[in-house]
């Protein structure tokens, strides 16, 4: 389906070619045009011939010769130019399902888009494509391709999902591996369902598949108070997920001896429930699996370190706070020892701020609303700055999942709120008042 063109940027290769506003492009080099994938492909040779169309129907081609990865100019009404896919499956640990009622619009939509995918690094479930889209993926090379397996039996995968599709969907993960298509995948664990045995199955499964399978992500299930209606799952006890632990790096032994790579992961939040040490940071390679809490404990401590050593130790009188979710608690009080014990004179306070909004089973520092911080601060001298890591943020950056603005945070608290960056080095510019990211980068070695 060719796409219209929303608008011109100004000065632009298309604008200087003439194109409008409310044109529709048909295709590129003689390709047809249906959506943002096809544009972006097709769009990275030098010279492009492009079909145009004007509301009356007429069609002319433009020629334009531009630099390698140059963009045109051309702006469409949304960014993958034509509807978002939504997902069709009603997992039984769905988190967006346990949403409290009331919030933004934008919050309930479940997107499965295998576009979004490639662009943006969202997992996929696979049920919400067809042969076609394989095809077209292969042909394309979009990859690698991040999957939500969840369990490699077909009739498991399907109650779970609640979607026969499920079941059936599974064959693309062997073709997109035949292909050549590297693989990331991610296992959301229930207790009980789909971990013990059925989790052993699901590695062997996913790795027999070959190196395409490059990591696989185990992370234990999200449990709001908002689960009405839907079926009864238990959270982790310590017991539980130090089982869990067992037969992953049971695994994992396993692979280094035939790969030379562990593959398999748990998630932090698996050795935050059975209190265990967390590994170093040399237990998860290439860190491939960040977005699903796998490592990041562990390159937040090594980055940490790092920033500490390339500081010359001073004197500084300075306090500050930090609010985290408490999963996070006993590691950022430790690399919070770690700087004063460098910089005497700095004190830095660490709140566990406990998760009102969606329960105490959620304790991620992702999941805080901006309530729930301000509600736990109250009492508290937060000192010179409060220090939130901007993974609390969710639309477009600006505000917590309840709505609350940063700004309206630090008006209510009266002390300065400083939305750090999930890295080492953002942390302890920010404990220690050195708020210009420029002075943190030259001071760390990230720029010329």
């Amino acid at each position: 389906m060719p796409v219209v063109i929303s608008s011109i940027a100004a000065r632009s290769h298309a604008e200087r070619a003439g194109i409008l506003p409310g044109e529709t492009l048909v295709s590129i080099n003689g390709r047809a045009v249906n959506d943002v994938l096809d544009y972006r492909f097709y769009m990275v040779n030098r010279l492009v011939s492009l079909v145009i169309e004007d509301p009356e129907g007429r069609q002319r081609t433009v020629r334009i010769r531009k630099g390698e990865y140059a963009e045109i100019g051309l702006e469409f009404s949304t960014y993958l130019m034509d509807e978002e896919r939504c997902c069709k499956n009603k997992c039984i640990f769905c988190f967006i399902d346990q949403m409290p009622p009331g919030m933004r619009e934008s919050l309930y939509f479940k997107d499965d888009d295998s576009r979004l995918d490639f662009l943006f690094g969202n997992y996929i479930t696979l049920t919400n494509v067809g042969e076609e889209d394989i095809r077209r993926i292969i042909a394309m090379h979009l990859s690698p391709v991040n999957v939500s397996v969840h369990t490699t039996n077909p009739e498991l995968r399907a109650a779970m999902m609640k979607n026969p599709k499920a079941a059936t969907s599974l064959q693309y993960l062997k073709e997109l591996a035949g292909a050549g298509i590297a693989l990331h995948t991610q296992v959301v664990l229930c207790p009980g369902i789909n971990d013990g045995e059925e989790l052993r199955r699901t590695l062997r499964d996913l790795c027999g598949m070959g190196p395409a399978v490059e990591s696989i992500a185990c992370v234990p299930v999200g449990l709001t108070k908002y689960r009405e209606h839907l079926p009864h799952i238990d959270p982790y006890t310590k017991e539980q997920a130090a089982a869990v632990i067992d037969l992953i790096e049971d695994f994992q032994r396993e692979q280094l001896a035939l790969r030379g790579e562990r593959v398999a992961y748990p998630a932090d939040e698996f050795f935050i429930k059975a209190e265990r040490p967390m590994p170093d940071d040399g237990y998860y390679g290439d860190f491939t699996q960040l977005e699903n809490g796998v490592g990041l404990s562990a390159l937040l401590k090594r980055e940490f370190l790092e920033a500490l050593e390339a500081h010359p130790p001073e004197k500084i009188c300075r306090r500050a706070s930090v609010a985290t979710g408490k999963a996070a608690e006993s590691l950022l009080r430790e690399l919070s020892a770690l700087a004063e014990e460098r910089f005497p004179g700095l004190r830095v306070a660490v709140t566990a701020v406990e998760n009102r909004f969606f329960g105490e089973n959620v304790t991620v520092t992702g999941l805080l609303t901006g309530g729930d911080i301000a509600g736990a601060m109250k009492e508290k001298d937060p000192g010179e700055a409060l220090l939130i890591c901007e993974s609390t943020l969710r639309y477009e950056h600006d505000r917590f999942l309840d709505d609350k603005t940063p700004e309206e945070l630090e008006h209510e608290l009266g002390v300065p709120v400083l939305m750090v960056k999930n890295d080492g080095y953002s942390l302890l510019c920010a404990m220690l008042g050195e708020e210009e990211e420029s002075r943190c980068e030259v001071l760390y070695g990230e720029t010329d």
